[in-house]
């Protein structure tokens, strides 16, 4: 489990770098991040099987975005439709309260 942590930490890690056009060479972000080249390039690889458009830009000497993109790992709350907030704890009481602001 520690070692799924520990890649997606790097890829956030990686993706705010790349995001600031700061990572350097291959060479200096594998140092930065204390992993080897090797290891590096195949967490680059497995970032652009996730659509990650991931290119290096020799005039800054970066790697880059080839357009805007966000990484987000993790849970979150999810929004619910109006009609599924009926099926939550409170979920009539809500909906009277819509009904009242809605016509107000």
């Amino acid at each position: 489990m520690t070692t799924i942590l520990k890649q997606i930490e790097l890829i956030e890690r990686i993706d705010q770098l790349i995001r600031m056009e700061a990572t350097g060479t291959a060479i200096d972000l594998a140092n930065r991040l204390g992993v080897s080249r090797a290891t590096l390039y195949r967490i680059i690889e497995m970032m652009k099987e996730l659509n990650a458009p991931i290119e290096y830009d020799f005039t800054v000497q970066s790697f880059v975005y080839a357009e805007a993109v966000g990484f987000r790992f993790g849970f979150y709350v999810k929004d619910l439709p109006f009609n599924e907030m009926r099926s939550v704890s409170g979920g009539n009481s809500f909906q009277k309260l819509h009904f009242l602001a809605t016509f107000s």
